[in-house]
Parts: C-alpha cells; structure tokens; sequence
C-alpha cells in the first residue's frame, strides 16, 4: 500500500467504488453498515459475536442482527451458536463472501490505480 491520495482523489475514489457497487445490479447492493460488518469479519482473524459488533461499530445490537440477516440470505456469512454459552452467536465467513470480497478488493485497486 504505497498510493498516497490527496483528500479529493480520496473522495473520488470512494464515490467510484460506491457507483460500481450500486451500477453491477448484482443483488448485492449493500448497505454501508451492511459493508463494515462484513469486512470486520472478513479482514480480522478474531471470531465475533453479535454483542461484540454491537460494540465496536456503537450500534444496536439489532441494528447489527439486522445486518447480518441480509448478510446471510446472500451466503456472505453464516451464524454459529456458542456450544458453551447459548445465548451467544458467532459470525463465520463463507467462500462466496471470501470471493465477493476478494474481487471487491480486485475493484479497488483498478480504481486507484486511474487516480
């Protein structure tokens, strides 16, 4: 990670990955909170719960439920039971979320590399 960007070559930047992510039509249009969450999990080696997303992000933790339903509906991620505290669920990655994430990342830095 080399680049450099100036304040407005960052705003460009984040204005074209949000048009690409809303222009593929791909089912996959996400919400940021739906985004932070999913490379949260995906760009850390920690296993999160539930109620340790809701306090990282400083959001509900239906707000966080909420975005992980529509994360799992599109095979983004899959909830697991703590086997030793019912009561708490661990968010897991998935191979389609790995390669959503993975060509997003791809996306990128094709992005970037027009600035």
């Amino acid at each position: 990670m080399g680049v450099a960007l100036n304040s407005n070559q960052s705003l460009i930047l984040w204005r074209d990955i949000t048009e690409y992510l809303i222009s593929q039509n791909n089912g996959f249009d996400l919400s940021l909170r739906q985004m932070a969450i999913l490379m949260k999990v995906y760009t850390s080696e920690a296993q999160y719960t539930v109620r340790e997303l809701s306090r990282f992000f400083h959001i509900s933790k239906p707000a966080v439920t909420r975005a992980l339903n529509r994360l799992s509906r599109l095979g983004f991620i899959r909830r697991k039971v703590d086997p030793n505290d019912k009561r708490s669920v661990f968010v897991q990655k998935t191979v389609k979320g790995s390669v959503f994430l993975s060509d997003f990342g791809e996306v990128i830095c094709r992005l970037a590399e027009r600035l």
